[in-house]
C-alpha cells in the first residue's frame, strides 16, 4: 500500500500473487515449461487428425485441451504484462516480459494449425458433430473461427507471421511503451512524467494548463521522429498483413475481429461526424461564453469551469460513491466489483515508470481481472473507476464461458464500462442541490461524452487517413501533423483554438500503435449505452436482470442478438441518432442554465 501526497487516502496495490508468487517463482517456471511441452504434445497429437476427429466425436477432446492450452498460456502471459507494466523503466521487469512473450510465441506456434484445420473441415462434417451436446457448447467459438477464414494462410506463413511478431509489430508496441514511460516534461521547472503532465490540463489554475501543455509539446516534439517511426513502421506492417490476407479496406481486420459489420461501422461514424455541429462546436461554444471568450485555446478543452472549486475525491469516497451506485443498480453488480478492494485486484497510485492512462485486465478465466489506475482524486478520476470496474464486472460475469467465449468484442466491451459511468453520473447529480456544482458536473460528463464519442471518431478518421496515406510512402512527422490537425479542427469546431504545439499531440495515444482502429468501439459503446440507458429509465421493472445476462453472455452473442431483449437494433439509423440525442439533451440543458 501507498500513501498519496494528495491525501487522497491509501491507495491499493494489486497482489498478483493470484497468478503467481513472484516472477522468479517456482510455480511459474514450472508453467511455462508446462505449456511448452503440452503445446508441443497437442501438436503432436492433434495435426492433420481433425477430420477423423470430427466424424468419430471426439472433436470436443482436442477442443478442451486447446482451451486448457489458453487459460495457461492467458495465465503466463498476463502475469508477464501485468508486472511489467508497474514499471516499465525496470530493466528486469523488461527483460522478464520480452523473454516470456517469446517463450509463449513459441509454444503457441504449435497451436496455429488448430484453426486452420478446422476452417479445412467439410460445412456437413462440422455441423454433423455439432450435433453432439458436448461440442455444440462450442458452437459460438467454432462459428467466430470460420468467420476467419477467407482471410487465413497456409501453415508456414502463419508460422511466419506469428514467430516474427516478436521481431516486429510486438517490439514496436514494446518500444512505443518504454519511451513514452520514460518520457519527462519540465513544467515550471519541474520534470514530471507523462500522467501528471496530461492530468495538469485539467488544473484550474490556467497558467499550469498552457504551460502543461507547452512541455507537452515539446517533449513530443523532441521524440516525434522516433514516433513517427514506430507509427510508420506499424501502419506498413498492418498494410502487409492486410494484403496477404486479402482485407480490402484498412480497418476490415478491426471489424471482423468486432464482428460487426462495415456498414454498421460507417452509419456510426457518419451520424457522428453529422452531429458534430450539434454537440462539440456547440458545447464548446458555451463553454467559451462561461470563460468570456470567443475561442478557447486547445489547453482549456477540459479546463474546469471558471469560480466552480474543483473537488477533491479520497479514493474511500470514491470507491463508496461507485459501489453505491452500482449496488442501486444491481447488488449482484456490485457484489463483484466489491472483490476488486477487498481482493486487491486493483493498482491505484500514480508511480515512475508505471504505465499511463488506466485499463481492466481479464486475465483468464480460471483467475480473474486486474484494474489499472493512475488515480489523482479529480472527479474523472472517480469516473474512470467507475469505467474500469464496468470492464471487471462484465469480465468476471462473463468468465464461466471459458477462455474461448468469454471474451467479448471491442464494440460491446465498452458496454458494461460506460454503463458503470452513467450509474455514477447519475448518482452523483441526483445528490446535488447547488445550481454551480450541478452545472458543473453536468458539463464534465458531456465533456467526457464528448472525449468518448467526437474525439474517438477524430482519432478513428485520423487513422483512416495515416494508413491509407502510408499505402503511398513513409509519412513525415510534419505530415502526420497536417492529417491530425484537419481532423481534430474538423471534430473540436471554431470555439477551440488549436495553438502552436497540438500538432505532436497524436504521438502519445497509445490505441493507434496496440490496437488500430479500436477507438470507434468507444463511440459504440457510449451511444449503445445512452439508448440502453434510455430503456432503462422508461421501463426498470426486470431491466438489471437483462443486462446482467447480456454481459454474462461475453463473447457467445452477435450484438444484434442481445441487444434484441431491449428492443435496440445498431442497424438502425436512429439506434445512433437516439444515442447521440442525450448528449443533445444535457447540452440544452446547460444552455438553459445560462438563463
Amino acid at each position: 500500500m501507498t500513501k498519496s501526497a494528495a491525501d487522497l487516502g491509501t491507495l491499493p496495490e494489486w497482489n498478483l500473487g493470484d497468478l503467481y508468487p513472484a516472477y522468479d517463482s517456482p510455480e511459474l517456471k514450472r508453467d511455462l515449461a508446462q505449456a511448452e511441452t503440452d503445446s508441443i504434445a497437442f501438436e503432436t497429437d492433434y495435426k492433420g487428425k481433425l477430420t477423423s476427429l470430427a466424424t468419430s466425436g471426439k472433436l470436443v477432446d482436442a477442443v478442451r485441451r486447446y482451451e486448457a492450452l489458453e487459460d495457461l498460456l492467458g495465465r503466463l502471459g498476463s502475469y508477464a504484462g501485468l508486472f511489467y507494466v508497474g514499471d516499465t523503466r525496470d530493466p528486469v521487469r523488461a527483460k522478464f516480459y520480452g523473454d516470456t512473450q517469446e517463450r509463449l510465441t513459441n509454444a503457441s506456434m504449435h497451436l496455429l494449425f488448430f484453426a486452420l484445420e478446422l476452417n479445412q473441415l467439410d460445412e456437413a462434417v462440422v455441423e454433423e458433430a455439432l450435433k453432439g451436446e458436448a461440442l455444440a457448447h462450442y458452437r459460438p467459438w467454432l462459428e467466430d473461427i470460420r468467420k476467419e477464414k477467407p482471410y487465413q494462410l497456409d501453415d508456414k506463413l502463419e508460422k511466419l507471421f506469428h514467430e516474427k511478431s516478436v521481431t516486429g509489430y510486438s517490439a514496436w508496441n514494446r518500444l512505443f511503451d518504454e519511451t513514452i514511460s520514460g518520457l519527462r516534461f519540465d513544467v515550471d521547472g519541474q520534470e514530471l512524467a507523462i500522467e501528471p503532465t496530461l492530468n495538469l490540463m485539467q488544473d484550474a489554475d490556467g497558467a499550469k494548463r498552457e504551460a502543461a501543455a507547452n512541455a507537452l509539446a515539446k517533449t513530443f516534439q523532441q521524440n516525434l521522429r522516433l514516433f513517427s517511426l514506430i507509427t510508420n513502421t506499424l501502419a506498413k506492417d498492418k498494410d502487409i498483413s492486410d494484403r496477404w490476407r486479402g482485407f480490402q479496406d484498412v480497418a476490415d481486420a478491426r471489424h471482423l475481429s468486432n464482428r460487426v459489420e462495415r456498414e454498421v461501422v460507417d452509419a456510426l461514424v457518419e451520424s457522428v461526424r453529422e452531429a458534430y455541429p450539434r454537440l462539440s462546436h456547440r458545447y464548446y461554444k458555451l463553454k467559451a461564453k462561461w470563460f468570456g471568450k470567443e475561442v478557447l485555446p486547445h489547453w482549456d478543452r477540459n479546463a474546469p469551469l471558471p469560480l466552480v472549486p474543483m473537488r477533491t475525491f479520497g479514493w474511500n469516497e470514491a470507491q463508496d460513491t461507485v459501489l453505491s451506485a452500482y449496488r442501486a443498480f444491481s447488488p449482484k453488480m456490485a457484489d463483484v466489483a466489491q472483490r476488486f478492494f477487498t481482493d486487491r485486484w486493483i493498482d491505484a497510485p500514480v508511480r515512475p515508470g508505471k504505465q499511463p492512462g488506466a485499463f481492466s485486465h481479464p486475465t483468464v478465466p480460471s483467475a480473474h481481472p486486474y484494474v489499472l489506475l493512475n488515480y489523482q482524486g479529480k472527479p474523472r478520476d472517480v469516473m474512470t473507476l467507475a469505467h474500469e470496474l464496468g470492464h471487471g464486472v462484465h469480465q468476471v460475469l462473463a468468465a464461466p464461458n471459458g477462455a474461448l467465449m468469454a471474451p467479448t468484442p471491442l464494440t460491446l466491451a465498452e458496454t458494461a464500462s460506460v454503463f458503470g459511468e452513467m450509474l455514477t453520473f447519475k448518482a452523483l447529480l441526483g445528490t446535488i442541490t447547488d445550481p454551480v456544482q450541478r452545472k458543473a458536473l453536468l458539463a464534465g460528463k458531456v465533456e467526457d461524452m464528448i472525449n468518448t464519442v467526437v474525439r474517438q471518431i477524430a482519432f478513428y478518421s485520423f487513422e483512416r487517413k495515416l494508413h491509407l496515406a502510408r499505402k503511398d510512402g513513409e509519412l513525415t512527422p510534419d505530415q502526420v501533423g497536417e492529417l491530425w490537425m484537419s481532423v481534430q479542427g474538423e471534430s473540436l469546431g471554431p470555439a477551440i483554438e488549436l495553438r502552436e504545439g497540438y500538432e505532436t499531440f497524436w504521438a502519445y495515444i497509445p490505441h493507434f500503435i496496440h490496437s488500430p482502429f479500436y477507438v470507434y468501439a468507444y463511440a459504440f459503446g457510449d451511444c449503445l449505452v445512452n439508448s440502453l440507458y434510455a430503456v432503462y429509465e422508461n421501463a426498470s421493472d426486470g431491466f438489471a436482470q437483462r443486462y446482467l445476462a447480456m454481459l454474462s453472455a461475453g463473447g457467445t452473442k452477435h450484438h444484434s442478438e442481445l441487444l434484441k431483449p431491449f428492443g435496440l437494433d445498431a442497424r438502425e439509423p436512429k439506434f445512433w441518432q437516439g444515442g447521440l440525442s442525450v448528449i443533445e439533451g444535457m447540452i440544452a440543458e446547460l444552455e438553459a442554465m445560462e438563463g
